[in-house]
């Protein structure tokens, strides 16, 4: 009997969802079967989240049925559906950072003995679940100072030791390099293979071959497509997100100059994660980072922007010497870095997308030291016109599409024309239509002279964008790549040195 043979676990029939008057599913049918894995596919947007939320418990339907394992199935809460064995494994991260690792793994169903918290089984467990997904560290280590990609693997670990018979996955690798990766997919096949079920959100669709039985397509609140195999062609399945034809992903990338504008000499950080790195990036140039995780990657921008402390080393702007001390004193000398993590990095969530596109740029929303509403719609109002945000200057930035959101990011900080721009992980969980937005924003400002810098996990990305490429491994420069030299091959060599 083949998968499709077999009875669904899941049902959902004619699932809708309505914030008042906008309908944002529209009778959505789903059938998830025992020991296989859907992938759910469709831009930032289409309604893959509410979907997912709706089955996770988080939140009500407007109106459809669900049953599951035959049953009606109408969770009122998250804790409803983990008890019934659905579980999920959210996008945004969401550990308690004053908390263990075993304590988050653990939250809310800690293991006891005579009414007393077992803290050595609960750590026992939980150091069991690490291994799995070959995480090497302490479960009585605090969350806090936990790289973005070890704490995603701590949120999937928390999710494997729910014992669920089905598992939502929402953009599990978003923050995983290689390594990591491929731990997590023979997690999934073990997984299949004691027939639970899996739902499977990604923006990487070459995993999606990899990993998935079958392939299901939303686009603006609808299922569209539904293929009953994931051996289809990428650009097949882009077409039917994106509901047009995709002639490239990646824009034509600009000669640079010859003329240095950032030098980094011999830099090494205070706490460790990289060390002797030396580099020069030119005007109008692309500077691709690439590494596994744990390289030092993100450390090292974080360093050169002012964000984390120096050991030693220089940083030079146009021959100047500008080694940072603070944030804001690389902002000042105009190099700017938009982190990778923008929902608790690069934006205050709970404000609109005025605020935070003016926090960055209060010079110019201001008069005479006072700034003003008005001034600030007005300043953010132009900012979207530039950068093609879908939102309205009023509108809170956690009401936006994480496409969306990042070009708010951008916004905020390409306002104050910088001559250096760092992105880290700029499309980390951002659907294919935004990510060429993406990338043509990155090329317009290689081609307006500015100097950037792209650290990205994902290799294809790093090489779609980049005039050279730097490669780390494990804290150390190990090459400098140009652009007709650099390829999976050589990069991957480079990174495992």
């Amino acid at each position: 009997m083949t998968s499709t043979d077999k009875p669904p676990v899941l049902t959902l029939r004619g699932i809708r969802k309505s914030y008042g008057p906008t309908e944002v599913l529209h009778g959505i049918d789903l059938d998830v079967r025992a020991g296989e894995v859907v992938a759910l596919l469709g831009e930032n947007g289409a309604g893959k989240s509410t979907l997912s939320h709706i089955i996770a418990g988080t939140i009500w339907p407007s109106a459809g049925t669900m049953t599951w394992q035959g049953a009606p199935y109408a969770p009122a809460t998250p804790r409803q559906a983990i008890d019934l064995g659905v579980g999920m494994i959210h996008q945004e991260l969401r550990l308690l950072e004053h908390l263990s690792i075993a304590e988050n793994v653990f939250v809310g169903r800690t293991p006891t003995r005579g009414g007393i918290v077992d803290r050595r089984e609960m750590e026992e467990r939980a150091h069991k679940q690490l291994q799995r997904l070959g995480l090497d560290v302490s479960p009585t280590r605090l969350v806090r100072g936990l790289s973005t990609a070890n704490q995603q693997l701590v949120e999937i670990a928390k999710a494997l030791a729910l014992n669920a018979r089905l598992l939502i996955l929402d953009e599990p690798t978003a923050a995983l390099g290689g390594q990591e990766t491929e731990l997590l997919f023979r997690q999934i096949e073990r997984l299949k293979a004691d027939g639970v079920a899996i739902v499977y959100i990604s923006h990487r669709l070459e995993e999606i071959k990899r990993i998935a039985d079958r392939v299901v397509v939303m686009r603006d609140g609808d299922k569209v497509k539904e293929f009953d195999s994931a051996d289809v062609a990428v650009r097949t399945i882009v077409e039917a997100m994106v509901g047009r034809s995709l002639e490239r992903m990646f824009p034509p990338i600009p000669t640079p100059s010859g003329e240095v504008v950032l030098s980094v000499r011999g830099l090494s950080g205070a706490n460790g994660a990289f060390r002797d790195v030396g580099f020069e990036v030119r005007k109008g140039e692309i500077f691709g980072i690439a590494g596994l995780i744990g390289a030092g990657r993100t450390e090292l921008v974080r360093a050169i922007t002012g964000a984390d402390p120096i050991a030693a080393g220089e940083v030079f702007l146009h021959g100047r010497d500008v080694t940072p001390r603070s944030p804001r004193q690389s902002i000042r000398n105009g190099i700017v870095l938009v982190p990778e993590d923008r929902k608790l990095q690069g934006l205050v969530l709970h404000h609109s997308i005025a605020e935070n596109i003016g926090y960055a740029n209060r010079r110019a929303v201001s008069r005479n030291g006072f700034v003003t509403d008005g001034a600030v719609v007005r300043f953010a109002d132009e900012q979207i016109r530039r950068f093609g945000v879908k939102g309205r200057a009023q509108q809170r930035a956690d009401e936006m599409s994480g496409g969306n959101q990042q070009k708010v990011v951008l916004a905020k900080w390409l306002a104050r024309d910088p001559k250096v721009v760092v992105l880290d992980e700029p499309t980390r969980g951002i659907d294919v239509g935004a990510r060429s937005a993406i990338y043509e924003v990155i090329v317009a400002l290689a081609v307006s002279g500015v100097a950037v810098i792209v650290v990205s996990s994902d290799l294809e990305e790093v090489l779609g964008v980049s005039n050279r490429v730097l490669v780390m491994a494990a804290g150390r420069q190990t090459g400098i790549l140009d652009r007709a030299e650099a390829n999976d091959v050589t990069v991957m060599e480079l990174a495992t040195r």
